[in-house]
């Protein structure tokens, strides 16, 4: 089936590629290649989403991962970890940089006593629920390019290809 899509860029590299090497198998940059140049495109567009709120990316991962936590949106600093893949020393620092700025407190652990607990304050709560709102809307927009009916089955395909790093 021949595509009515006029060429973009990663055309043009692949091309280039099979003209200047044609001994490679260049299939894995027409994959690839939109993903990473999508992916700078959505990093842009969320990193505009979340400064409308006032929040750096890293902010926003901490705090949607509270936000998801449910009530009492609280988490050990270790399930922060965990959730956002980043070492216990940035996440110390991370926490430490969120309190300052009204959006978490730390508490003791009513299980643990040395242990603590982060929590989501009311300023927090506010406003990641505002940059997700806003992240909704502008990734609906960049989804408006395809249809719908065809979204389940990208996002099973890129659910496919990211297994292999999960776990």
């Amino acid at each position: 089936m021949e595509s009515t899509h006029p060429g973009d860029e990663v055309d043009r590299i692949v091309t280039a590629w099979q003209r200047e090497r044609p001994d490679l198998d260049v299939e894995p940059l027409t994959v690839f290649s939109r993903i990473s140049r999508l992916a700078r495109h959505l990093d842009r567009a969320r990193r505009g989403a979340f400064a409308r709120h006032d929040l750096e990316t890293w902010e926003f991962d901490v705090l949607s991962a509270l936000r998801r936590a449910g009530e009492p949106y609280r988490l050990s600093p270790g399930r922060l970890v965990a959730q956002t893949l980043v070492t216990s020393g940035t996440m110390t620092n991370r926490i430490d940089r969120l309190a300052e700025r009204g959006l978490v407190e730390r508490h003791r652990s009513p299980e643990d006593r040395r242990g603590v607990l982060v929590r989501l304050t009311g300023a927090g709560r506010s406003r990641v629920d505002a940059a997700m709102s806003d992240l909704l809307d502008v990734e609906a927009q960049v989804l408006d390019a395809l249809p719908a009916e065809e979204r389940p089955r990208l996002a099973a395909l890129l659910r496919t290809l990211g297994a292999q790093f999960d776990g």
